[in-house]
């Protein structure tokens, strides 16, 4: 009877360890805590020393991005959550671009220089919110597996508005990179006309074992558990669909932009996803830029190379 109790005992110490990992991995991948509206002096530059030469320019574009007019527009998600987003109006019957922001960031952190990038190049543009930043609801990151369905609201919110003749590109940095990518994926309105996909990722599953194995743990130990963690308390599966995917599907064309010194989402797994592309496309190495920086660290090849793209698929 005392071997038995201590087998149970020890048995139920392992499972109580195992619930524990997993309940840390959902915390450290997936939760995000209730957020608080940024004071008008407060600029959220990301963390690290890749940021600091940008950091004026940063500021310098979101406090542009404040004092520009726009409209504070809603959607509600597939599954219930209230959606925000911000129009930004640069001229009538104008291409706009609907925007999307990387992991744990924000709009103005992360796509700070896209309003003035959409309005060099005369379009409109909708910055959003992701679940879980800014004004946008939800708890649960999701890297783009519930993302990417937010995604298809925003664009049908678009036609509805704009028209089913408006031009619409879809643009995102980092995890919003793979949010665009894995919406390219479906069916979408014959007036979307190309992807941007800034330094995305080839699939969830990829980075985060990435990130694990930077952390000097077990990737294919530790993954299960963080699988676990999303489908227990996020209720996705982070398998269930990936940008690689995607691309293998995707009609719409897409430009993809990378910064060849990125240390955290690698150069390559761009490469990866544009040999998968079965659309047409173009790859841009931007020299020098870290993580989320291309546009930043050589604005003007990136505007040049987007025009030409754009112009080659009768953008105007």
């Amino acid at each position: 009877m005392g071997t038995l109790f201590w087998i149970l005992g020890a048995v139920a110490a392992v499972a109580l360890l195992l619930f524990i990992i997993v309940v840390y991995c959902f915390f450290k991948c997936f939760y995000m805590p209730p957020r608080k509206p940024l004071g008008e002096d407060e600029y959220p530059i990301p963390p690290g020393k890749v940021y600091e030469p940008f950091r004026e320019r940063m500021i310098k574009w979101m406090k542009e991005m404040r004092s520009t007019p726009c409209e504070d527009v809603w959607i509600t998600s597939f599954d219930g959550l209230k959606l925000h987003g911000r129009y930004y109006k640069c001229r009538e019957n104008a291409p706009t671009e609907i925007m999307f922001h990387g992991y744990r960031g924000n709009a103005e952190r992360d796509l700070c220089g896209g309003v003035a990038r959409c309005f060099s190049l005369g379009r409109n543009v909708i910055v959003i919110d992701q679940r879980c930043a800014g004004k946008s609801e939800g708890s649960v990151i999701t890297f783009g597996i519930n993302e990417h369905k937010d995604c298809l609201a925003w664009i049908d919110y678009a036609v509805k508005r704009l028209g089913e003749d408006c031009p619409i590109i879809l643009s995102g940095v980092s995890m919003g990179a793979a949010t665009v990518m894995m919406a390219s994926g479906h069916k979408l309105p014959k007036n979307v006309v190309h992807t941007i996909a800034d330094c995305g990722y080839t699939s969830p599953k990829a980075i985060i074992k990435k990130v694990i194995r930077e952390m000097h743990l077990p990737p294919d130990v530790m993954y299960p558990f963080v699988r676990l963690a999303a489908s227990w308390f996020g209720h996705f599966d982070l398998e269930e669909y990936s940008p690689l995917e995607a691309m293998r599907e995707s009609t719409v064309p897409v430009i993809f932009y990378h910064g060849d010194t990125d240390d955290f989402v690698p150069w390559e797994m761009s490469k990866e996803l544009h040999e998968a592309c079965t659309a047409k496309k173009r790859f841009v190495t931007i020299e020098g830029a870290g993580h989320g920086l291309a546009f930043p660290q050589d604005k003007e090849k990136y505007l040049t190379t987007l025009a030409e793209f754009s112009a080659e698929l009768g953008i105007e």
